[in-house]
């Protein structure tokens, strides 16, 4: 297989907004014209043979990381929290009206927010709301939460080993001093070692750790240092994202002096360094941003084609209906995406008057599901099986595709492409983002750079 050594000044060219595709169509294309209605009909349609993926979504901080680009309500009081509890199971009980939630689930996910901002006695009362609703999780099910190591206790975590939880996710960024200070998030390496230790007394057997390359004041020497100490803790997956600078979306992220975010020459040597440092020290690269050991469950995914990439990162729970639940959160059907309200006052409102809180959502064409499947597979596996696509969808995928292949020239070098299927080389995996916009069809409609992050 083709792999050149990377010209990183070449390589900046490659640098402009483009999705993260989380779904396809992207949320751009999500509408509030898409009547209540129309979206309740796709909940009923659902086969009661499908599982469940459950999100939970956890939306209180105490204060704003200036980095941050989830939705958040930020609040120092309890009763809020409370408040928040009663309308999920609220929201919980009309749903349970419109889908079979004897379904078995195979995936539930909290994020936030900060989940763990939530005292153990309030995750006791969430979490067994849920199972009053949801009672057949599978005996592998993947039940894991977002923390922040800032706010964790042991009491917190007997509650969730308690119910089941299985894996964890810790929000770290960067070790660094400087930086931590910039994007006001204060958390220095024995408050992140603590938390770690604590989850693995507990018998937590998979932990994810999440970095940031590309934020203020970050430098590759910075960085290898961070990394570094990040290897020390042996957690079982990494997740190393770039940073997202959207300030027309995020208004605290206009607290940055804009010159000192790395240019995309030093992002793209941190992220080869990474990959080498990573991989060097027992660790394969999953996907787009992760990293885990060989004999991590989503390394195996990857080697048999059957990784699957959703609004809660890379899972080997594919197949499953994404029911979204809370604050803003995003469910994924067979023929649509669906957000809830991201506002609390119309979340509530909804709820009140005996609805679930839908904002607003896509129906997805026949187009739109063949472009997905091809989209999804070069994100999750780097790799896109063209036989199966065209006897999957009856076409011909190289008449059918012919404009998305004259895009996909420019990056003739990053790509192995046959009458079979496309492989992307290990050095086109950083530019995978690039590669499935050749197949967005929404992409030549979408003008202006305010849209999405940086590629590179």
């Amino acid at each position: 297989m083709k792999n050149k050594n990377i010209d990183f000044d070449a390589y900046v060219k490659y640098s402009k907004p483009g999705p993260r595709y989380t779904s396809y169509p992207t949320a751009l294309e999500f509408s509030d014209k898409i009547s209540y209605e129309e979206y309740v009909n796709e909940l009923k349609n659902q086969s009661s043979q499908t599982p469940l993926s459950l999100y939970f979504h956890l939306p209180f901080c105490r204060s704003a990381c200036y980095f941050c680009g989830c939705n958040v309500v930020y609040t120092s009081k309890s009763e809020k929290m409370d408040r928040y509890i009663e309308y999920v199971e609220r929201e919980m009980e009309i749903l349970s009206k419109i889908i079979d939630t004897n379904r078995v689930v195979t995936q539930m996910h909290f994020g936030g927010g900060t989940p763990t901002f939530f005292d153990a006695k309030q995750l006791d009362t969430h979490i067994k709301n849920i199972k009053k609703y949801f009672k057949n999780f599978s005996d592998d099910a993947e039940i894991s939460c977002e923390i922040d190591p800032r706010f964790l206790t042991n009491e917190q975590l007997d509650v969730l080993v308690g119910h089941g939880f299985n894996r964890i996710s810790y929000g770290v960024q960067d070790f660094d001093e400087k930086v931590q200070k910039e994007i006001h998030r204060i958390q220095p390496y024995e408050i992140t070692k603590n938390a770690v230790d604590m989850a693995r007394a507990k018998g937590i057997n998979s932990i994810n750790m999440d970095l940031i390359y590309g934020l203020p004041y970050q430098t590759l020497e910075s960085f290898k240092k961070t990394l570094e100490l990040a290897l020390t803790l042996d957690t079982d997956r990494f997740a190393i994202f770039n940073y997202a600078h959207v300030p027309w979306i995020k208004k605290t992220m206009r607290k940055f002096d804009e010159s000192t975010i790395p240019h995309p020459k030093v992002k793209l040597e941190i992220l080869k360094f990474t990959h080498d440092f990573l991989t060097s020290n027992g660790y394969k690269m999953i996907g787009m941003d992760h990293y885990a050991k060989p004999d991590d469950e989503l390394f195996k995914a990857l080697e048999d084609g059957s990784l699957h990439r959703n609004f809660q990162g890379y899972t080997t729970k594919g197949g499953a209906d994404l029911i979204g639940i809370g604050l803003t959160s995003i469910g994924e059907g067979i023929r649509h995406y669906a957000q809830n309200y991201k506002d609390m006052k119309p979340y509530e409102d909804a709820i009140d008057s005996g609805k679930l809180p839908y904002f607003r959502a896509i129906i997805l064409n026949d187009e739109d599901r063949l472009r997905k499947d091809v989209i999804m597979s070069l994100m999750s596996n780097f790799y896109l099986d063209i036989k199966a696509v065209e006897a999957k969808f009856g076409i011909d995928f190289f008449s059918h595709f012919e404009d998305a292949l004259k895009e996909l020239k420019e990056y003739d070098e990053f790509l192995e492409i046959s009458k079979e299927d496309i492989k992307v080389t290990p050095t086109g995996t950083l530019l995978i983002r690039n590669i499935a916009m050749c197949f967005d069809e929404y992409m030549k409609n979408i003008s202006g750079e305010k849209r999405f992050s940086k590629t590179v």
